[in-house]
């Protein structure tokens, strides 16, 4: 099968300076990539253009099967599922959950003259209860907790069946037991041969679930490795990522931890 992505020395300038520079990456659509790197490494732009959001300044990005710059965006994007802190400001906070999800079908973040059928309510409440979010369909989404608003926008990403699903940072700022109730569930879904491919940015190995097969540490916009994760989430490579010598482990379920070495 093709790769769902293909970044062929791919650059974003911005006021002179290189966010992204000369990144060359493939997901192919059996993948679940994680991307790792400090802060102003580039991650959440690599996924502004990966979503179709925003264009390189040089190089070439195609996305299932099209390139940015030849397709209709508006075409491509509702094929891609995003989850991220960005668009979770998007979502009125008055919005129904049960609506935040629908709402996905049509790729805007609130109802508005949007007509719907029976089975996209079905699609939605099933979406829901996948990801245990069925109690709260009626609930506002600015009365939600941060790990419920963060479970919405995933189930949300979902909603239309996406050929790619990127998840910007999904575990953060969560306590320890959502950010647990949330690895476990994405790990689940991961691990799904149905599911698709998937590219997940953080900035902690912990926050990497179980199902994962592959990542790529970015520094300063360039790509520092990329692979299967077990030969890329290693401690001469994360040291030298994140400038700081540290100690990595891996428990038997496939879980990472890291600290700086004393």
């Amino acid at each position: 099968m093709p790769p769902v992505l293909h970044l062929q020395d791919l650059s974003v300038v911005r006021d002179g300076t290189p966010i992204l520079d000369g990144v060359t990456w493939e997901v192919q659509p059996e993948d679940r990539w994680v991307v790792l790197g400090p802060n102003g490494a580039g991650k959440t732009t690599m996924l502004q253009v990966v979503s179709a959001n925003m264009h390189p300044s040089s190089g070439t990005a195609t996305i299932l099967g099209e390139e940015l710059g030849s397709v209709d965006v508006f075409e491509l994007r509702p094929r891609i599922g995003f989850a991220s802190t960005a668009l979770a400001r998007r979502i009125p906070p008055e919005e129904v959950v049960l609506d935040v999800v629908m709402t996905a079908a049509y790729s805007v973040t609130g109802r508005w003259n949007e007509q719907y059928e029976d089975v996209d309510e079905r699609r939605a409440r099933r979406v829901l209860g996948e990801w245990r979010l069925e109690h709260l369909a009626n609930r506002r989404f600015g009365t939600l907790s941060d790990g419920e608003q963060k479970r919405v926008q995933i189930a949300r990403s979902v909603m239309t069946d996406p050929e790619l699903l990127l998840l910007d940072e999904p575990a953060a700022s969560l306590d320890l037991g959502a950010r647990e109730e949330l690895l476990q569930l994405l790990g689940a879904y991961a691990s799904s041969p149905e599911s698709p491919a998937m590219i997940m940015v953080t900035h902690h190995v912990e926050e990497i679930p179980p199902g994962f097969t592959h990542a790529l540490l970015l520094a300063h916009g360039r790509v520092q490795a990329a692979g299967p994760i077990a030969e890329v989430v290693t401690e001469q490579r994360l040291s030298e990522t994140f400038g700081l010598d540290l100690v990595v482990a891996t428990s038997e379920d496939g879980r990472f931890s890291a600290r700086a070495r004393s």
